[in-house]
């Protein structure tokens, strides 16, 4: 029988221009460099524009995106968006982008997983090009979140920033079960969970169907890290083991820019070290679905990921919500 699966045929990002350092933040916020530092590893954030949507941040991390992958918006099979911030209720903000780009045929749509809203996407994209259903997929994650904060609330407001990552994903070659899988370059396998009895740890606190308003989000930190740091290191055991790998194998880990604790908890608890793990947390903050393309695309261009490098990424969101997809580049 003979397979087929999707790989990555080139990333992109854009982070707006307006750069909010901590110190900046401390002149109208309770806070300071050295507490938001030592808690989450966070230096600056960058903040979308006024006027500037969430439509725009993916356009422009879209077209980067194309560019690298050679592809022209002709070819796109279906847009796949993961935001918390879209633009309107509805329509979608895929839709949006989708005009954006000019694109005529084909579909698009949002999907809304938070944190864990790339590798949601990701794993929608790869299974309609495994179903023959696309052969070319835009995968976006893009964030304006700094529109749903409660800039009085020092907890959460120094946590997040805004920006959009993008891959082209494209059906690989097709191989037969006498080939290893495990070598063949594309994405191995995606693994998603929730848990809705959790939700209310992180949450926006508004809706359409609730109060008819946006709302801000409110979180439970100490709870969300306990739940981050079991819940990770479990689904990446899992991937590996879908795959026959062990933690050694993994050349990089890409995770969820969350803060810098998760982080270096999350890798110490899979034996990961610290120079394996791509980080820009210090940098961008907590972007959301937006983070983990970010990273790869920063990793990517500046040569640290190479072909035939086994990649894990992996994400935890409100929902509870989490997931991981292994990759042989």
């Amino acid at each position: 029988m003979m397979m087929s699966r999707s790989y990555i045929a080139g990333t992109g990002s854009y982070l707006p221009e307006r750069r909010v350092t901590n110190e900046e933040l401390a002149q109208s916020i309770d806070t300071s460099d050295e507490w938001i530092v030592s808690r989450t590893g966070i230096n600056e954030r960058r903040i979308a524009a006024d006027g500037e949507l969430t439509s725009d941040l993916a356009y422009k991390a879209a077209i980067r995106a194309l560019e690298h992958a050679k592809t022209s918006a002709d070819e796109i099979d279906l847009i796949v968006l993961a935001t918390t911030t879209p633009d309107r209720t509805f329509p979608s903000t895929a839709t949006r982008v989708q005009s954006m780009l000019n694109m005529k045929g084909g579909a698009a749509f949002d999907v809304q997983a938070v944190c864990s809203g790339f590798i949601y996407a990701l794993s929608v994209a790869d299974n309609f090009i495994r179903a023959g259903q696309a052969e070319t997929v835009l995968v976006i994650g893009a964030e304006t979140f700094s529109r749903i904060l409660d800039w009085e609330d020092r907890t959460t407001c120094v946590l997040f920033g805004d920006g959009a990552g993008a891959v082209v994903l494209k059906k690989n070659k097709e191989f037969s079960h006498d080939d290893d899988p495990g070598k063949t370059r594309g994405i191995l396998t995606t693994h998603l969970h929730s848990d809705g009895d959790h939700a209310d740890l992180l949450y926006v606190d508004g809706g359409p169907s609730s109060t008819q308003t946006t709302g801000h989000v409110r979180m439970i930190g100490r709870e969300v890290f306990r739940h981050a740091v079991i819940n990770l290191a479990a689904v990446v055991d899992e991937a590996l083991e879908a795959n026959g790998y062990t933690r050694a194998d993994i050349d990089w880990l890409v995770p969820h820019q969350a803060n810098k604790r998760i982080l270096d908890s999350t890798a110490r608890k899979l034996d990961m070290p610290p120079e394996r793990v791509v980080i820009t947390v210090d940098r961008h903050a907590n972007t959301s679905a937006a983070s983990i393309p970010l990273a790869l695309d920063e990793a990517v261009k500046d040569g640290r990921i190479k072909d035939d490098n086994l990649v894990l990424l992996e994400a935890m969101g409100g929902g509870l919500t989490w997931g991981a997809a292994l990759v042989r580049w």
